[in-house]
């Protein structure tokens, strides 16, 4: 039987502004998707103060997102998230994935453009462009003959031992060839390196954002990543085997451990809050997060 467990989540994201700021509108990505290893028991995405218009949707790739505005002037505001989540196992049996050279042509044979599709996780997206220094470190990584799935794996590995995880190396407008040379990052930096190698090898692959358990089990290592909202990769691995999510700050599949809020082809489409307002001056922002296995 495979593996499951339930988590009772809390995220809040507070912003406090030197002036007050008026005229807000806002885009949350805070609500954890509903998928086939993961069911969103409950959960409510709530504002303090209260929005004077909100709207709950779907975007184009199926995330839920909470479109907010607020017409007063605002000192101070709270994004918060409360829910319990049930994460099952991933199927992992074995590999059928296409030969690394043969996804290019497993890509041309899918002519679908829906959110699914592999044609949208190729090429450059709004934060990620073709980097050659990128491009030469991953495939040294892999070699003729690895299936799909054996590539990323490797490319994940080889990441993980190449990166010392370090959230005060970057910040969250960093570029990923900026912490490829650093080789030292966060979870948003060291996935956004590794799509921008994988697509550069012909495999598609897009950005997740979620959760971390933030209690591990016992007698096992806690994850890096788990203090705030986490960051990890999909990857089309051919069309028998499709969608994999990997890890790799930490080097592994993602799991039970992990809770998906959205995906898309990176940190910009999936940003947990998005939006303009106008003000002067400074602001700060807190963000605190709580994963507990019920």
């Amino acid at each position: 039987m495979p593996m499951s467990q339930t988590y009772d989540i809390t995220l809040r994201i507070a912003y406090s502004y030197q002036s007050p700021a008026a005229a807000s509108r806002t885009l949350l990505r805070m609500l954890p998707r509903t998928l086939p290893d993961q069911q969103l028991l409950y959960g409510v995405v709530t504002t303090d103060p209260a929005p004077d218009h909100r709207i709950d949707d779907l975007d184009f790739f199926g995330n839920p997102c909470t479109e907010l505005a607020h017409e007063r002037r605002l000192t101070e505001i709270d994004f918060l998230f409360k829910g319990r989540v049930l994460c099952h196992e991933p199927s992992r049996g074995l590999d059928l994935s296409c030969a690394l050279e043969d996804v290019p042509r497993e890509v041309a044979q899918i002519q679908s453009i829906a959110p699914e599709s592999p044609h949208h996780f190729l090429g450059a997206s709004p934060r990620l462009r073709p980097e050659p220094e990128i491009a030469a470190f991953v495939r040294d990584c892999v070699s003729p003959g690895l299936s799909a799935l054996a590539a990323v794996d490797a490319v994940s590995a080889a990441l993980h031992e190449a990166f010392a995880f370090d959230p005060g190396a970057t910040e969250v407008t960093t570029t990923p060839i900026e912490a490829f040379r650093a080789r030292r990052g966060v979870c948003q930096d060291i996935s956004h390196v590794m799509i921008t190698g994988l697509r550069a090898i012909g495999i598609p692959a897009g950005y997740v954002s979620g959760f971390l358990r933030t209690i591990p089990p016992k007698g096992q290592k806690r994850l890096e990543g788990a203090d705030a909202m986490h960051a990890w990769v999909r990857a089309w691995c051919g069309a028998e085997t499709g969608w994999v999510a990997f890890d790799p700050t930490n080097a592994i599949r993602a799991g039970t451990d992990h809770v998906t809020v959205a995906f898309g082809r990176d940190y910009s489409d999936v940003a947990p809050v998005k939006g303009s307002l106008r003000s002067s001056g400074s602001h700060k922002t807190t963000h605190h997060v709580d994963v507990v296995p019920v």
